[in-house]
């Protein structure tokens, strides 16, 4: 067993850290951070947790060296933490601070200079299907964004078949926005709504386009769910393209791939990724149409967990040499 601790445990990606290492067979999860809940019983802030843990919320400076810890605090606090935190053999830190190589490109798309831009090369992309060997070794693990997983996943396989200037699509749940109590995320606000919230310049396109050598452009709505992602995204073949050859190219990228799955049929309700089937799961579903010279690329998963915490727990299994999948097997909800 080894222990696992996590920096920022109040928030949905915090909580769902907590539900994962709560159940997984090889962790014990030894310490919760929160300055705000210090004291507190883990499953005030986690309802869902009741039975599962006697745990209460520590406060951060109090966080002892463990094995592996996570972080699940908000942008542009991971970095500042970083000369504060004890002694772990893996760091994972699910914020974007280190997820952009370069500091140039992370300063024009947050407005900020990076504030350890010396620290980024310490850090492997927390991808698993495109970046399994560097974490083998990884001490310091960046997890990508939740859409920037969905959209790398779509179009990776087939980035050298497509034109290198693409749209993606991009419609999240309203726990992409965290717990804020602000008005415009209160429940009157988004029941119903379809919020277009990054109609252009959206903060993901350099991450897609860092990991897959494409020019990026995407837009970002809000949808009716809480939980899921989904991203539609549309190419230009360089030569002509059938459907057998672009589910030849998935098969060739994700054959084997625990977590990814082709979803691409002639009918049923879900013949395309929806992420309604994949709440609470570490799965992301891939498919694509064919059509008019164009090549749609769909993917869907749950942003809290495929895009978040579960992406995380994955990490953390390639890095120990353990079956992926360990802690990560619930298939997902349905109905729901």
């Amino acid at each position: 067993m080894i222990r696992a601790s996590i920096v920022g445990g109040s928030g949905y990606i915090g909580g769902e850290l907590i539900r994962l290492l709560l159940g997984h067979p090889r962790v014990e999860l030894h310490q919760v951070g929160s300055d705000r809940l210090r004291g507190k019983r883990i499953d005030s802030a986690h309802p869902n947790l009741r039975g599962h843990t006697d745990l209460t919320f520590t406060g951060r400076a109090d966080i002892d060296a463990c094995d592996v810890l996570f972080l699940a605090v908000p942008h542009r606090t991971s970095a500042a933490l970083l000369p504060t935190l004890p002694d772990a053999d893996l760091l994972v830190d699910l914020s974007a601070d280190f997820r952009l190589r370069d500091p140039d490109t992370y300063q024009r798309v947050y407005g900020v200079p990076h504030p350890a831009a010396g620290r980024i090369a310490d850090f492997a992309a927390g991808l698993p299907e495109l970046g399994r060997d560097a974490l083998r070794t990884a001490t310091r693990v960046a997890v990508p964004g939740c859409m920037a997983t969905a959209a790398i996943l779509a179009l990776a396989p087939l980035a050298p078949l497509v034109e290198p200037e693409v749209t993606v699509d991009a419609r999240t749940g309203s726990s992409g926005s965290g717990g804020s109590d602000g008005f415009a995320d209160s429940h009157p606000q988004r029941s119903g709504a379809l919020r277009v919230f990054a109609p252009a310049g959206h903060r993901h396109e350099a991450e897609i386009a860092q990991a897959t050598g494409l020019s990026v452009r995407m837009t970002g709505t809000g949808v009716a769910a809480v939980r899921g992602v989904q991203v539609v995204c549309h190419a230009t073949p360089r030569a002509p393209l059938s459907e057998v050859d672009v589910r030849r190219a998935y098969r060739a990228a994700y054959d084997g791939e625990p977590f990814v799955r082709v979803v691409a049929h002639r009918r049923g309700a879900f013949r395309y990724p929806d992420p309604k089937i994949l709440l609470g799961s570490n799965h992301c579903d891939v498919g694509f149409a064919v059509a008019d010279g164009r090549v749609t690329a769909i993917a869907a998963l749950d942003n809290l967990v495929k895009g978040g915490a579960g992406a995380a727990v994955q990490c953390l299994n390639v890095r120990r040499g353990w079956p992926e999948t360990l802690g990560l097997e619930f298939p997902g909800l349905h109905p729901c």
